[in-house]
């Protein structure tokens, strides 16, 4: 026990901290500038000087320890009379602008100088002179205001991992500067933002808009963007959101934001919202009142079913809707439907990967702490770029990259770059035998646990392709792939973590087999990556056309038995259709009616004209949205929906962490779940919610994993797997599981030729960046990145215009050379209505249900003239 004294205050602790946390846990405030808690202590202000008994020169608190016995001083006159020197020295450039700089108000110089700071300055030398900058989008810089305390510059390097920032110059000429020079090149988390104390680095969405005092309310909630579900603070005014920012300590995310989470909020105050709902008369969409749309959807629906059957009618929800909106969209469908014929996103790969590891594995087993990846020994990644679809994640594996972890990277490498030891990049098929070349030598070096025979006997029945022939499928040599098995070996508890594009292929079911083979091997964590907030909660909530509430299967007797004893409701017994699933037989004509709550199918999936053409064959079509989209385009009758800001209730996690989501600020439409409930009260279900909360009490008694749970206990953020509940354990699932030969798979894979692959993009995040103004100026439109070899035979340099053709179409992109990338790999993102979507077809993966999208033999050009016509956002937005 270590037991100091500060300012005639006894404390005492159980290990060694510093004086300046010490103080802290004592109440005791000593002040400071280059200190941060995300950041490591690095004493450059010298703010925080205290006296220390028996030792003659004054310490700095935020470096110093305590040891037992240590006497501490913090406001006698020597340690004043320091402050006040080194605010002196601070003030002598600081300009004196505080009217005028965005930070005032809450400016730490600003209260430092009021407190400490001399009533005035005895140099008469002139102050250093520089222009703002103002070149880039987002990011203002004003380098008479920095202090040179490097808290941006330690958090770009230490925290975030980007090192986009740099101290230029020497002596009284440093200042920081970005190594782009003019406007940021980097990943726009805005950071160094909210750790900067003075006016240096400010962001431009809300430049001279307002000053903190004005602030009405500021809101604790989730972000709406990804499946991280980081904290976050709205600032409201005038029921708007001015500003969204961390607050150190706060969530799973302890003040870090990205792109999206920080500057993504302005969807919120997009200006071609929905606001009433609209009706297709004469071919023409028309405002009409809520009681004519509800009254329109029950007859029209009331009239396809008792002419087609239930089944002829379907729904789709996103993974951006809360918990009790997805729970009450199921129950309105199995309840008052009768038909299973629900899904959403999350079955595009999401759900389909995290069913199949469970039914190999266990229930849950995909329910890690995002934590826990920092501390792993080893981390393997596979299908997607952590850093660009769920980034704070992705900080996790950079963390643990520096500690020393090696980090192996299947696919481009992206924002890990850095931070790999290796990176294979390759096309779907491929990785697919090299996956199984991986397994087949790691099988030789580590024994098999003996846990899950069923599973052991298939990791030893396969035929591998022969390690040379592995190797030539998958462009790398026998050594790298014998290397990486060995590097493997050696891991005792590695992080396996797993995007979407791994699923998304013809062999998506196999690679899931291979990656659980990894797990058991290598007695690993599996991570999945979601591009959406609430993919896990949309799947735990039953919106899948296999699972009831809280992932029992709707097959077995005894759980749908219980659900409907408990919900008074009768549940079809039959599995319904996959999201892929329900657009084929769109397509087909045989979904007369579909219910689209918050997605945007003509965006989401791939072959957008295949998709439009599945919409205009539906006889009535459903479209609850905030903005009028693609898809709505299509629907008889729209819906306005409120955004996550608008409304209470919560989201789950990729950890499976529910969260609460609070209200900030007013909407002009009604919750989802309440226009649904009206619905199903005209088929005569009364549902009879008041709140959010009422319907989180009825998840609780359907779901046992809930049970017990209330919206309001779920508050403090530390509602994690299993909760609880019990969670339920599956057998060993054997269908699918029969893997044909490794060489069938290289023979029928028609590997030639360019393969091209979806790339996540960091700034954008499927439609809901589309309505962001401050993402769009980062990147306003789709690209395509093309790797050195290839670029330098096209001619094609960095802004040139390339035509990518497929057998579905063509597109023009604008070309990014990229050197990490082969000659027969190509990436392109896709976003804003544009990119490769819309030249990929797909077909339906017979085991996972989802769609398989592999484009191999992509033909690319050089155009030498292209007239781009960039048109207006708002025409693209109103009409139909």
């Amino acid at each position: 026990m270590i037991t100091i004294t500060i300012d005639g205050k006894k404390i005492s602790f159980e290990r060694p901290v510093t004086i300046l946390d010490a103080a802290r846990a004592a109440g005791i405030h000593i002040p400071t500038l280059c200190h941060h808690d995300i950041l490591k202590p690095y004493g450059g202000c010298r703010l925080c000087l205290v006296e220390v008994e028996k030792v003659p020169k004054l310490q700095t608190a935020c470096s110093q320890y305590v040891s037992d016995g240590m006497v501490v001083r913090t406001e006698t006159e020597k340690v004043v009379d320091a402050r006040r020197a080194v605010l002196e020295f601070l003030l002598i450039n600081h300009p004196l602008d505080c009217p005028h700089c965005d930070k005032a108000g809450e400016c730490e110089l600003q209260d430092l100088a009021a407190k400490y700071g001399p009533a005035m300055g005895r140099f008469a030398e002139g102050k250093r002179r520089y222009p703002e900058n103002l070149e880039d989008p987002l990011i203002v810089r004003n380098r008479e205001r920095c202090i040179l305390c490097l808290r941006c510059v330690r958090m770009c390097d230490d925290v975030q991992g980007a090192s986009a920032l740099s101290v230029t110059g020497r002596g009284s000429k440093s200042y920081i500067e970005p190594f782009s020079g003019g406007a940021y090149d980097c990943e726009y988390c805005g950071n160094c933002l909210a750790v900067c104390p003075v006016g240096a680095i400010t962001s431009r969405t809300h430049r001279h808009g307002f000053r903190p005092w004005l602030m009405e309310k500021e809101v604790e909630t989730v972000c709406s963007y990804c499946g991280v579900g980081c904290s976050l603070v709205l600032q409201v005014r005038n029921n708007s959101v001015v500003r969204s920012v961390p607050r150190s300590g706060l969530g799973l995310n302890r003040g870090l934001l990205c792109s999206k989470g920080r500057f993504g909020y302005d969807c919120l105050n997009y200006g071609d919202r929905l606001d009433a709902p609209l009706m297709r008369r004469n071919g023409v969409l028309e405002r009409v009142t809520w009681t004519e749309a509800i009254n329109c959807i029950a007859d029209r629906m009331k009239e396809i079913k008792r002419e087609n059957g239930s089944d002829a009618i379907a729904g789709i929800v996103s993974g951006r809707c809360t918990n009790e909106d997805a729970y009450v969209f199921q129950k309105f469908f199995r309840g008052a439907i009768g038909t299973n014929n629900i899904d959403s996103v999350a079955g595009m790969a999401y759900g389909p990967a995290q069913r199949f590891f469970e039914k190999i594995l266990v229930q849950g087993v995909t329910a890690n702490p995002i934590q826990g990846i920092s501390d792993s020994d080893g981390i393997f990644v596979i299908g997607g770029d952590p850093t660009a679809i769920n980034p704070v994640l992705g900080l996790q594996v950079r963390s643990a990259s520096k500690k020393g972890v090696p980090v192996i990277v299947v696919g481009h490498p992206g924002g890990l770059k850095r931070y790999s030891k290796r990176a294979f990049i390759m096309n779907s098929a491929a990785e697919t035998v090299f996956l199984a070349a991986l397994v087949d030598e790691i099988k030789r070096r580590r024994p098999l646990p003996g846990e899950r025979p069923v599973l052991e006997e298939i990791i030893n029945g396969f035929r591998p392709a022969p390690l040379e022939d592995a190797s030539k499928m998958s462009g790398f040599g026998p050594n790298d792939l014998v290397d990486t098995a060995h590097a493997l070996s050696n891991m005792s508890r590695p992080s396996i973590i797993i995007g979407r594009d791994i699923v998304q292929t013809d062999t998506g079911h196999m690679n899931l087999l291979f990656l659980a083979a990894l797990t058991y091997l290598l007695n690993g964590r599996i991570y999945l990556l979601s591009e959406l907030p609430n993919e896990q909660g949309v799947l735990d909530m039953g919106c899948q056309p296999d699972m009831l509430p809280s992932g029992r299967p709707l097959t077995v007797e005894t759980f749908r038995k219980r659900c409907e004893e408990t919900l008074g409701i009768i549940i079809p017994p039959a599995p319904g259709l996959s999201y892929a699933e329900m657009t084929e037989a769109a397509h087909e004509g045989r979904i007369k009616a579909l219910y689209v709550m918050g997605e945007d199918m003509v965006l989401g999936l791939p072959d957008s004209n295949y998709v439009r053409g599945a919409l205009r064959n539906i006889e009535f079509l459903v479209v609850q949205d905030r903005f009028f989209t693609e898809t709505a385009k299509y629907a008889d009758v729209v819906l306005p929906a409120l955004s996550w800001a608008e409304k209470e209730g919560s989201y789950t996690n990729l950890e499976r962490r529910i969260q609460l989501t609070r209200k900030a600020v007013e909407g002009e439409s009604i919750e989802e779940w309440k226009v649904i409930s009206e619905i199903s009260k005209t088929f005569g279900l009364h549902m009879g919610y008041r709140s959010a909360a009422d319907i989180f009490s009825e998840i609780a008694r359907v779901s046992q994993i809930y049970r017990e749970l209330t919206l309001e206990g779920i508050a403090d953020g530390k509602s994690v797997w299993p909760y609880r509940g019990g969670p339920l354990r599956y057998d060993m699932h054997t269908e699918g599981t029969k893997l044909p030969d490794i060489v069938s798979v290289m023979e029928e894979s028609g590997m030639s030729g360019v393969h091209v692959r979806r790339e996540a993009h960091l700034f954008h995040s499927q439609n809901a960046s589309r309505y962001s103004p401050a993402l769009l100026s980062i990147t306003p439109e789709p690209h395509l990145k093309i790797g050195d070899i290839l670029a330098d035979r096209l001619s094609v340099k960095d802004g040139d215009r390339v035509k990518v053709s497929t057998d579905a179409g063509s597109i023009v992109l604008s070309a990014r050379r990229d050197p990490c990338l082969p000659d027969n790999v190509v990436l392109a993102s896709t976003f804003d209505g544009g990119g490769i979507f819309e030249i990929t077809k797909w077909r339906v993966n017979p085991i996972t249900k989802a769609p398989a999208s592999d484009v191999n033999g992509v033909v690319i050009d050089k155009e030498e003239a292209i007239t781009v016509l960039h048109k207006d956002r708002a025409d693209s937005l109103v009409g139909g």
